[in-house]
């Protein structure tokens, strides 16, 4: 495996959307960080936060960023990272929030459609390519007749929240995972839990 990872927590920057469903990539990507004991600082040449560090001693090089384009833009930031950093397609992995996946549901998955994320459509743009490896965040689809647009900018519900802490932990695990030991050994411990 090559030594340099980047690992995407997609959302939007700013306080008023930090609970929000569509911030599941941002949670996850902030208890990396903590694992790794780095800190985020805005990048000199991306519209990104970034942390850098390694989770185990002698691991792979991980380089952890926060688009702050707003998540319909990230894609700009991610291939500004990949390019700076040098680090391929297949070791790119986006953490984000999922709308067919039930809530409580984490996935590891290898490329592959978009399915309507803005934020995945924009990072496959940018970066030439859909072969990049993503962690799947599963928050359901909205109840009754909502928009799914006003859904995922909408908070978790408090039912919600009594489990997100061991859910955001839980993603942190499988991307961890991918980077330290691949995405099929990931998927294997992960998805059919």
């Amino acid at each position: 495996m090559d030594d340099s990872w980047l690992v995407v927590g997609l959302g939007n920057p700013g306080r008023e959307y930090t609970g929000n469903r569509h911030n599941a990539g941002f949670m996850v990507a902030d208890l990396l960080a903590g694992r790794m004991s780095a800190r985020f600082s805005r990048h000199k040449r991306a519209v990104a936060e970034v942390a850098e560090g390694r989770l185990a001693p002698g691991g792979p090089r991980l380089v952890l960023a926060k688009p702050l384009t707003y998540m319909n833009l990230s894609g700009g930031p991610v291939a500004a990272l990949s390019q700076f950093y040098k680090i391929p397609l297949g070791n790119i992995v986006a953490v984000h929030d999922e709308l067919d996946l039930g809530y409580g549901t984490v996935r590891a998955k290898l490329g592959g459609g978009e399915g309507g994320h803005n934020g995945l459509r924009s990072m496959s743009k940018s970066l030439g390519g859909k072969d990049y490896v993503r962690v799947r965040f599963g928050i359901g689809r909205p109840p009754g007749r909502q928009d799914p647009a006003d859904f995922v900018l909408s908070d978790f519900s408090s039912t919600e929240r009594k489990e997100l802490e061991f859910l955001v932990d839980r993603a942190a695990d499988v991307a961890e995972t991918v980077v330290t030991r691949g995405v099929e050994v990931a998927q294997n411990a992960f998805n059919g839990a």
